[in-house]
């Protein structure tokens, strides 16, 4: 027995000129991501079909649950382009649908192929009474159904009812690839998710100060990065030894700009990591305002550090939008263990809040980290979470 998914791929047919690349990406990341599981993947225009072992159904659909590029994935039931059989399908997917307690429906039809001698109308009163005749305990409800069966009428006729929903968005690698700095906590990881989803490959970069920083926290970060890897289709890790460097921010710097010192000098790191990869850009967690080293006049500063652009996809979220995130991708329950980032070691009381742009580039300038930075990153320890890792992890 096998398994077909209708695979609707959403924003790759706005891309008119483009469209074949997105398409190809996208087949590209499916295939990746379903290695080791035998299958087929069909292409037609708006549609991708892939069949699969029943056996396999249930991790297919995760695996495309997670795939930026897809809108939306079915189990749908292919048929002739013959209306009894239609109709066969759809009392079918009725069927399944009642064993979960649903009461009313409705029938929505699509016909691509305007040769199949009735139109969408037509198509949708006949399959309906079919149903209404097999199972009249069911009432059709055209404004608020309970389920919707859909009739797609193309190279063949394709019949489903629960449709569950991707993560939308561009397939990975359509944008090229960026650098995540990944700390500890809430928002990075949900940065990474939200840019993963416009197409951007990620690598990931976390700073870690031994021993004020624990193992712990460590770890955690590694299991975060397992986490995004689920939508990434995989992610390395750099994790760049950052105490030499903290220790001398601490010790040289004013107290007031201790955090912002330590934030140009991960941004310098991120920037030389981002070259080494051939990365088009910088990724951060940061919100406008959400704490003190996220002003304006301070990200204006750490970003001096830095000739890529800086993406923020969480510069005008509120924390409580940043949550729920988290909270739907996973990431939140890993975010709020116990363990401390290197960001909060020897943080000031009184962060400075709105420097002077000229002066503070060149105080950071006098600290002469230069070396102690590249030091850091030629010390860097590169671990990589594959999609199979990352799916054995979150599927347990």
């Amino acid at each position: 027995m096998h398994t077909l998914f209708l695979i609707k791929p959403g924003e790759i047919e706005l891309k008119l000129g483009n469209k074949r690349e997105f398409a190809r990406r996208l087949k590209e990341q499916i295939t990746k991501r379903l290695k080791g599981i035998p299958f087929t993947l069909e292409e037609y225009p708006g549609r991708f079909f892939l069949t699969v072992e029943e056996k396999d159904s249930e991790l297919t659909l995760f695996v495309l649950q997670h795939c930026p590029g897809i809108n939306g994935v079915a189990k749908a039931i292919k048929t002739k382009k013959d209306i009894d059989e239609i109709c066969l399908a759809a009392v079918e997917c009725a069927k399944t649908e009642i064993l979960t307690g649903a009461h009313t429906f409705k029938i929505e039809a699509r016909r691509s192929d305007k040769s199949f001698p009735f139109d969408s109308y037509r198509i949708c009163v006949i399959a309906g009474n079919s149903v209404l005749a097999e199972y009249p305990t069911l009432s059709v409800d055209v404004h608020n159904p309970d389920f919707i069966i859909r009739i797609e009428i193309r190279e063949r006729a394709y019949i489903y009812s629960s449709t569950a929903a991707g993560p939308r968005g561009l397939p990975v690698g359509s944008q090229g690839k960026g650098i995540l700095l990944l700390s500890g906590g809430i928002d990075s990881p949900v940065a990474g998710y939200m840019m993963a989803c416009r197409g951007l490959a990620l690598e990931s970069v976390y700073f870690h100060s031994y021993p004020y920083t624990s193992p712990e926290a460590q770890q955690k970060v590694e299991r975060l990065a397992a986490r995004i890897a689920i939508w990434t289709g995989g992610m390395h890790l750099w994790i760049v030894p950052f105490t030499d460097i903290q220790l001398a921010i601490s010790k040289t710097s004013y107290e007031e700009t201790k955090t912002l010192m330590l934030r140009m000098a991960m941004m310098q790191a991120a920037d030389i990591i981002a070259h080494r990869i051939n990365a088009n850009s910088i990724v951060t967690g940061e919100s406008l305002g959400q704490v003190a080293s996220q002003t304006a006049e301070n990200m204006r500063l750490s970003q001096s550090k830095t000739s890529l652009p800086v993406l923020r996809p969480l510069i005008g979220i509120d924390k409580e939008e940043i949550i729920a995130i988290a909270r739907q991708i996973e990431t939140y329950e890993i975010s709020i263990l116990p363990y401390e980032d290197c960001c909060v070691v020897f943080s000031p009381k009184h962060p400075i809040l709105k420097p002077d742009y000229e002066e503070l580039k060149g105080y950071f300038e006098s600290l002469a980290l230069n070396n102690l930075i590249e030091s850091a990153v030629m010390k860097s320890e590169r671990k990589y979470f594959d999609f199979a890792y990352a799916l054995k992890t979150n599927t347990k």
